[in-house]
């Protein structure tokens, strides 16, 4: 049996966590540069407030009082989705983590399964303070399914959806009510093409024939089918298997027209990348750094930049990676445009314990510095991402988030503790 626990309006929700009087609020929360709506609660969906919403079209009703507004708190809701996960795992006997604000669980070898996933709710509110809703069932898709249910019809069943609970009727008149879109794996597209095939509902794809879904959508497909049968097809992942490649890029809160301001962002998107790879105890052959200008301009001139490059030797080195990233920087920087973002890739990822011949003309010595790297990294991890950064980094802050509405970091910057 797996159960997959999921945060209800997560980011609204961890908002809440130390403001009670928000409780009954109809909040929202913003995406990066305070573009558009990512997180609403219930509240706020009552009003029409739809998810993907522009701000700029509802900032009325914040001027009104009618609507309460939040720029995102990633370092918040990072540490509450630590919380939540380390809470969940105190009632199971294994979890997999499978974004900020959902995991499944495995059940094997428990009892009282309904009694358990309201222990899991209630020890969650109480330990974290985070709403949640539990599915449970023999596979991770039903459990999916199952938490869907539990969100959609939260009153009715409380928050727990069991499916070894309920007779063949039951369920089958669950599955009825629920188009095939709300199966974890079919997207809209597929959607559409199950429905060209007369499979409108999940009961409809439940009843199809097999050999044929597998022959027109392919195996992936067909798991999924037997997983909604109960057949399971997947187990739990408990361990986070090492990135092959990583990208990291973001928009920038302000037009960028110069090479600092753009060398400040590939040095911090650099400094992430590098320290996720020593993270995973890995490193990287190829570094690649692309920048764009704004896309949604048709009255700007256009330019999109990108290059990469292979390294004679591969490394997790922050110096050494941001060098390389500021020369390709420099190559396919061009004056004259109006940058709207930036970003980095680092890919060939490999573990560092695997052995490769090395570039009789590069000098190591400049290439890998593990001790520096970890006192940099053990510094980092007891006074936070910012206490050390490449000078590079601080050469301009035009490419900075724009966060007017930035609520402070109550569980992990001290300066900004609740006082009580």
């Amino acid at each position: 049996m797996f159960a997959l626990i999921d945060g209800n309006n997560f980011y609204c929700s961890c908002e809440r966590a130390y403001r009670p009087e928000l409780r009954q609020q109809p909040v929202i929360v913003l995406s990066n540069n305070d573009g558009c709506v990512i997180s609403r609660s219930n509240e706020a969906k009552d009003m029409g407030i739809r998810m993907g919403v522009p701000y700029f079209q509802i900032q009325h009703l914040v001027r009104q009082g009618k609507l309460i507004v939040f720029s995102s708190n990633y370092e918040l809701y990072a540490d509450l989705s630590r919380r939540m996960m380390s809470t969940i795992a105190s009632l199971v006997p294994a979890i997999e983590i499978y974004s900020i604000d959902e995991c499944f669980a495995s059940l094997h070898g428990l009892n009282n399964l309904h009694q358990l996933g309201h222990n899991i709710r209630s020890r969650i509110q109480q330990w974290v303070g985070i709403p949640t809703c539990v599915g449970i069932a023999p596979t991770r898709t039903l459990a999916k399914f199952c938490n869907h249910l539990a969100k959609r019809h939260r009153h009715h069943f409380n928050g727990v959806v069991v499916w070894t609970d309920w007779n063949q009727n039951i369920r089958q008149r669950a599955l009825a009510s629920e188009p095939v879109t709300e199966i974890w794996g079919i997207g809209r597209r597929t959607g559409h093409k199950l429905a060209a095939q007369g499979i409108h509902t999940a009961l409809d794809f439940i009843n199809a024939h097999t050999p044929t879904l597998r022959k027109q959508f392919g195996v992936v497909l067909e798991r999924t089918q037997r997983e909604m049968q109960g057949i399971p097809c997947s187990e739990l992942i408990t361990e986070e298997a090492g990135r092959q490649n990583i990208v990291r890029s973001r928009s920038f809160g302000n037009i960028v027209t110069n090479l600092d301001g753009l060398q400040a962002a590939v040095s911090h998107h650099i400094t992430a990348g590098a320290a996720k790879l020593r993270e995973q105890n890995s490193q990287a052959h190829i570094i690649g750094v692309f920048i764009y200008t704004n896309r949604f301009r048709h009255d700007l001139p256009q330019y999109n930049g990108y290059r990469i490059t292979k390294l004679p030797q591969a490394s997790n080195d922050t110096l050494t990676l941001n060098h390389i990233a500021r020369h390709l920087l420099n190559s396919i920087y061009r004056p004259g445009y109006e940058y709207k973002k930036c970003g980095i890739e680092l890919g060939g990822i490999e573990p560092v314990h695997i052995f490769r011949q090395l570039d009789l003309l590069c000098h190591s010595q400049h290439n890998h510095r593990p001790e520096l790297m970890r006192a940099w990294d053990n510094i980092t991890s007891r006074y936070g991402r910012s206490s050390i950064r490449l000078g590079s980094e601080l050469q301009s802050g035009d490419w900075l988030m724009t966060r007017t509405h930035l609520s402070n970091c109550i569980t992990t910057k001290f300066t900004e503790i609740l006082t009580i």
